[in-house]
């Protein structure tokens, strides 16, 4: 993982999320679109988020946000989202890996 990354949980330890808030990040359907976006393991801004999932800036950061603090995505400098590389099994597909849960996103839109 990149090092100028944040994520919400300890820097040591890779925790699988919460469950409770892997649910209610998971909520919207667009966000599994950016989630989709995020899992070929590219850094993106939130601009370029906001724009496949259809969103204002102001609404795609506040999505990232609920996807941030339920542990789904990291963030780095300058407003830069990606997936956590421990949970993209499979590098450029669209399976991210949760530990008690497996995203398969290639039909999120």
């Amino acid at each position: 993982m990149n090092p100028a990354l944040e994520t919400p949980q300890t820097a040591n330890a890779i925790a699988r999320p919460d469950i409770d808030r892997l649910v209610a990040g998971l909520r919207h359907r667009n966000r599994w679109k950016m989630l989709k976006e995020l899992s070929a393991g590219e850094p993106r801004t939130i601009a370029e988020l906001a724009k496949v999932a259809g969103y204002s800036y102001d609404n795609a950061s506040q999505h990232l946000r609920q996807l941030y603090l339920a542990g789904l995505i990291a963030r780095g400098r300058g407003h830069v989202y990606e997936i956590p590389k421990q949970y993209l099994s499979s590098p450029g597909q669209p399976v991210v890996d949760y530990g008690h849960c497996l995203l398969r996103l290639d039909a999120a839109g």
